[in-house]
């Protein structure tokens, strides 16, 4: 989506894809400041980017088995995003409370892929387990 909030493909009018997209910017911010984190850092960079690129290419294919595979790949992004977080932590680059709204991203993001997954795939998945 360009600046103006003109749509110029498809995908860009999709809602977890606008939200990868925000979430983009939301670590590169927030571990600008952040003193040595280094490969976590590149991790979570590459990751954060995998999300809306394989939203978009899975958007684009049109049988759903192509696009639930691309749909995975962006969820698997989304959960390693998650744990990069939680390692920034775990190492005491950053607090729960600064990595909350990232979690809160990711787990929107997590919660709409699942429901793109289970619309084109004939899998069978925990009802219970929404974030799974």
């Amino acid at each position: 989506m360009s600046d103006s909030g003109q749509c110029w493909f498809d995908h860009e009018k999709v809602e977890v894809y606008r939200e990868a997209i925000a979430f983009i910017a939301w670590p590169s911010a927030l571990l600008e400041g952040t003193v040595r984190v280094g490969d976590v850092k590149d991790q979570l960079d590459r990751a954060s980017t995998s999300i809306p690129l394989n939203i978009a290419e899975g958007n684009g294919k049109y049988t759903p088995k192509d696009r639930c595979r691309f749909f995975d790949t962006a969820h698997g992004s989304a959960l390693e995003c998650a744990a990069g977080l939680d390692v920034l932590v775990a190492k005491a680059k950053l607090t729960p409370e600064q990595i909350r709204p990232g979690k809160e991203s990711l787990q929107r993001i997590v919660r709409m892929l699942m429901g793109l997954i289970k619309r084109n795939s004939t899998r069978e998945y925990d009802k219970g387990n929404p974030a799974s």
